[in-house]
């Protein structure tokens, strides 16, 4: 399998700032697994703010959220709580 076709991944469990990718991506799932249930909010940038990618949202059980969105100028993610998310990308 040629590795440009699978997706990156990066875990999170606690209540902290992510950049998870900086450049141009593609934003594929988000999973929430498990732990302290808090606000999650995804942005297009190498920073904690700019433009969101998904808006603020607090999940009240676990699951996968399927997203396959395209970011130009990098990907972070800010946990408000020790939730465990792994997200999907490349």
């Amino acid at each position: 399998q040629n590795m440009n076709d699978v997706f990156n991944y990066a875990a999170i469990n606690t209540a902290t700032t992510t950049t998870v990718k900086s450049g141009i991506g593609i934003l594929h799932t988000i999973t929430v697994a498990a732990g302290t249930l808090g606000a999650i909010t995804v942005y297009d940038n190498t920073a904690g703010s700019g433009t969101t990618i998904m808006r603020t949202f607090t999940p009240t059980v676990a699951g996968t959220y399927i997203l396959d969105v395209g970011f130009t100028t990098g990907l972070t993610i800010v946990t408000a709580a020790a939730t465990v998310v792994t997200v999907s990308y490349r």
